[in-house]
């Protein structure tokens, strides 16, 4: 049998019992509540936040393939799959494929408004030649990427 006194004499020869103090339980609820607001926030307002990004990605792609025609004097395109929900572009570093989540369709002058289906559009050394609106959609929330095809500038606009 072990014998209780063989831990060690505590204070006037009673057993010293080890544990946390009240100051190190309060450290770490400190530092584990500081961690937790900083960390958190960043799961909150995913699907604004989700629209936002994937509109300023595909405005910025939709730029940089029209510009990138223009100066290389090269045609690229841009393909919309609205089944899978991507995009997928040759460029100047060669063929890429993205996922958008929040991409519900598109309006081109020449075909209209469209929500199913694959539409590939050309960038030619004179850029893309009529004007682009592409939606997104995530529950109660809405953008739509806007080009025009005369000034080659690219709009984003948020519904409200």
């Amino acid at each position: 049998m072990i014998d209780p006194s063989a831990a060690g004499p505590g204070p006037k020869g009673l057993n010293r019992i080890s544990g946390f103090t009240l100051l190190e339980l309060i450290v770490v609820l400190f530092i584990i509540s500081l961690l937790s607001a900083v960390t958190l926030p960043s799961f909150f307002g995913t699907a604004a936040d989700s629209i936002k990004t994937d509109a300023k990605k595909i405005a910025s792609l939709v730029r940089y393939l029209n510009d990138s025609a223009i100066y290389s004097k090269k045609t690229y395109l841009l393909q919309f799959d609205l089944k899978e929900r991507a995009i997928a572009w040759s460029g100047p570093e060669g063929d890429k494929t993205e996922k958008f989540l929040t991409l519900s369709g598109l309006n081109l002058q020449s075909r209209g408004t469209v929500t199913d289906g694959q539409v590939t559009v050309f960038f030619s050394p004179m850029g893309l030649r009529e004007n682009l609106d592409i939606f997104l959609r995530e529950a109660d929330k809405g953008s739509k990427v806007i080009f025009n095809s005369l000034s080659g500038r690219v709009k984003i606009e948020n519904d409200e």
